[in-house]
């Protein structure tokens, strides 16, 4: 039964391996390399997607994460759009998630319990007195098997990972897959299984940090957001739902009609003022089970477009409030506050504790599925 959720370096190199198309073609391709090794002494590799349009994504088994998107501006010049590090010691150490794959559950579960089927499970406590992202040792913390493939659609990279029973407090032997899919129209195209033992939860997301203007110094007040959404999951001040499903009319959430991001960022709004800036779920309209488009942000500097469509039922918006310059990424530059957003598709926060909200149950037989898509262009 197929249970559809609604829901998208300086490194040593050590080896070398190009994955062309049937034309033989350069243009269109997959290259793999060494990225570092970790803690237990395996190696971690770096998969370079590049397709007919020049734009190019890496990617990283180690947390199934993405470590660069490079897409040209209005002007034709091609920059680094993400944030990341320069090699796999960067993401052992790190804090914030840049790029990752989320899991086995995507944002906050309150006091890191939830209860199914008449059980109650216990989590790691790592954000407060919550539990976050799966946990400190989350999907994002481990080493995936991949697999690159052409497909008609542009060169992808597959990786899958087997989470064992009680990991992180999690029950059931999940096996997940995530497949980055990079197009010929510069899109990103992300797909998501996963299949389990045992009744559990699943929330998967990919963490992005995005700066479109290609500056990661330069703050992303003034990139105009979309989120076509009428209502948001309001919080408590732990950043859990508080259940109730706010309308987004008269508030600083109201991003129905494209808005600069600094233009109400800083109201005296609770909301705001809890999550140092935004930092919220918003209840995405047209949920349908369908791939649909559901937010965009526009860069006036560059001109670059960045689309993002879903299947999913929800769409975390964050803000970089928690970005400090402690963190220093590639080519040794220090992130700072607000430098970049986060656009995690997804379902709502602590859904195993909350009835109202859409089930994010998974149970042996059935398989979860969703699919994200950021796509990229220049404003016309």
């Amino acid at each position: 039964m197929k249970h559809t959720f609604l829901l998208l370096v300086s490194a040593t190199v050590l080896s070398s391996v190009a994955f062309c198309r049937q034309n033989n073609t350069a243009k269109n391709m997959i290259d793999k390399r060494s990225f570092g090794k970790l803690p237990d002494g395996k190696a971690a590799s770096l998969y370079t997607l590049k397709n007919e349009s020049g734009m190019s994504v890496k990617i990283t088994d180690f947390g199934a994460t993405v470590v660069s998107i490079i897409v040209p501006d209005k002007n034709g010049k091609s920059s680094d759009v993400t944030f990341g590090y320069d090699n796999v010691e960067g993401y052992i150490n790190g804090t914030q998630f840049f790029g990752a794959t989320i899991g086995r559950y995507a944002n906050r579960i309150a006091r890191g319990t939830f209860e199914l089927d008449g059980k109650t499970y216990h989590l790691p406590i790592n954000n407060g007195v919550n539990s976050l992202h799966g946990g400190p040792a989350g999907f994002y913390k481990r080493l995936w098997s991949a697999q690159p493939l052409e497909t008609p659609e542009g060169p992808s990279l597959k990786l899958t990972y087997v989470s064992k029973d009680g990991e992180e407090g999690y029950p059931g032997e999940l096996t997940a897959t995530v497949s980055f899919t990079l197009t010929n129209d510069n899109a990103l195209r992300i797909h998501y299984t996963a299949t389990t033992t045992k009744p559990t939860v699943i929330n998967l997301t990919n963490h992005s940090y995005f700066n479109l203007s290609g500056d990661p110094t330069k703050p992303i007040l003034d990139e105009q957001l979309m989120i076509n959404a009428d209502y948001y999951t309001p919080v408590d001040s732990t950043q859990i739902p508080t259940g109730e499903i706010a309308k987004v009319a008269g508030t600083p959430m109201d991003f129905l009609k494209p808005t600069a991001i600094g233009s109400r960022i800083d109201e005296a709004n609770e909301q705001l003022k809890i999550g140092h800036g935004y930092d919220l779920n918003w209840v995405l309209n047209d949920e349908n089970g369908k791939v649909r488009k559901v937010a965009g942000v526009d860069d006036p500097s560059s001109g670059r477009v960045l689309d993002v469509y879903t299947d999913q039922p929800g769409l975390q918006f964050y803000s970089g409030n928690f970005l400090d310059g402690s963190q220093i990424g590639k080519k040794g530059i220090a992130y700072k506050f607000r430098t970049a957003l986060c656009l995690e598709t997804q379902h709502y926060p602590d859904s195993p504790n909350e009835p109202k909200f859409p089930s994010t149950t998974l149970r042996p037989g059935q398989t979860y599925e969703t699919t994200t898509v950021y796509k990229f262009s220049i404003r016309k």
